[in-house]
């Protein structure tokens, strides 16, 4: 992948991290006033679930291209920040309820069924077909299970042939559910955009009207409150109860639409950055680790922003507010994910040296039976 356009890529990952962040702390509790679409915290899902499938075909064709090198690195990728969200937010919620209940009585989070929410999060089941199980105030829990749903139909898909391609495809789309598979030509769009980098060569000319399209169209789909609309279409076109059993899935229609916004960026930015000179090394550092705090960032921003919005209790019309929870909870996240990161490096390590090992026959009975 050419260094300019991974960077950029770093730097978008981290920005729609960032916008999540900003669209939760836009609540009425924190800031009288709505700063932001409503629409910033989903749409930037959105940027994630394409960035994904783009970063995650480039891996598996350069060095991932086993299921044992792809399953020890999505392992320790997704369960080094997981696990400790899945042990950490109910104790930041029960701190933070231990001071004031104002914002978690506002339905920001549920504590009922506490085993279950721990159990299914832990598994990634929490959002099979229409379940959806929020693990305590950590809502965008929700697009991590999604996500590793993509990851195994992809591994599947990959390193699989045959029969078995087949039947473990189908098997696994009907544990997963029509609400998963709804939202995964979503990512398969990055996917396609990786593999069809040398089909189609675009021009820097054309790279440079993509982009001017690309925003141009997100202005529009702003401007014309395009997600509204197309919600409100969708729920015409299935019904009030179906669109409510989709969940997160329910703004499917307007999710494409915006997915076609990215898609034309990111082949626009591809295009000149082709013939871009190399971005400073001390810039790329900065970015690169900023970039790799991006998933604890998302996973741990909203609970924190509950919490530290009940310990200064301060008063939503004042911008000072504001800003102190958004920078407490953003420079937390980020030390959170300093050792989320060396977790990560300890958790490959593990898993190489003392689960692959045990899996070693089955891996053989598997090869041989195929």
């Amino acid at each position: 992948m050419n260094r300019s356009f991974s960077l950029y890529l770093d730097v978008v990952r981290f920005g729609a991290a960032v916008a999540v962040l900003l669209s939760h702390a836009n609540m009425r509790e924190v800031i009288a006033t709505n700063l932001f679409p409503l629409s910033l915290g989903h749409n930037a899902v959105v940027v994630f679930f394409v960035l994904s499938g783009y970063v995650i075909a480039y891996v598996t064709d350069t060095r991932e291209n086993t299921w044992h090198t792809y399953s020890i690195s999505r392992l320790a990728r997704v369960y080094s920040v997981a696990l400790p969200a899945i042990v950490l937010v109910p104790l930041l919620d029960a701190a933070g309820q231990a001071i004031g209940t104002a914002l978690y009585d506002a339905g920001n989070t549920t504590h009922d069924y506490g085993l279950v929410r721990v159990v299914t999060s832990a598994l990634f089941v929490n959002e099979l077909w229409f379940v959806s199980i929020m693990p305590f105030s950590n809502s965008p829990y929700w697009s991590l299970s999604y996500e590793v749903c993509y990851y195994v139909l992809f591994a599947v898909s990959q390193f699989e042939s045959g029969w078995r391609r087949v039947v473990l495809l189908v098997v696994a789309c009907l544990i997963m559910g029509p609400k998963i598979l709804l939202l995964l030509p979503i990512w398969m769009v990055g996917v396609m955009l990786y593999r069809m980098r040398d089909r189609f060569v675009i021009s820097e000319l054309n790279g440079w009207l993509l982009i001017s399209a690309s925003l141009i169209g997100a202005v529009i789909y702003y401007e014309l409150g395009l997600y509204d609309l197309l919600s409100n279409a969708t729920v015409r076109m299935v019904g009030t109860h179906w669109a409510k059993l989709l969940h997160f899935s329910q703004h499917f229609l307007a999710d494409y639409v915006f997915t076609a916004v990215v898609a034309a960026n990111f082949l626009g930015v591809r295009a000149i950055a082709r013939g871009r000179g190399g971005v400073p090394d001390p810039v790329a550092r900065w970015i690169k680790r900023l970039s790799a705090y991006t998933f604890a960032l998302y996973l741990f921003h909203l609970p924190l922003i509950l919490f530290f919005a009940t310990v200064v209790n301060g008063n939503p019309s004042s911008s000072y507010f504001y800003i102190g929870v958004v920078l407490l909870s953003f420079t937390t996240a980020m030390l959170i994910g300093t050792g989320t990161e060396a977790f990560k490096d300890r958790l490959r390590h593990w898993l190489e040296s003392e689960v692959a090992p045990s899996f070693a026959h089955l891996k053989g009975w598997w090869a041989r039976s195929g």
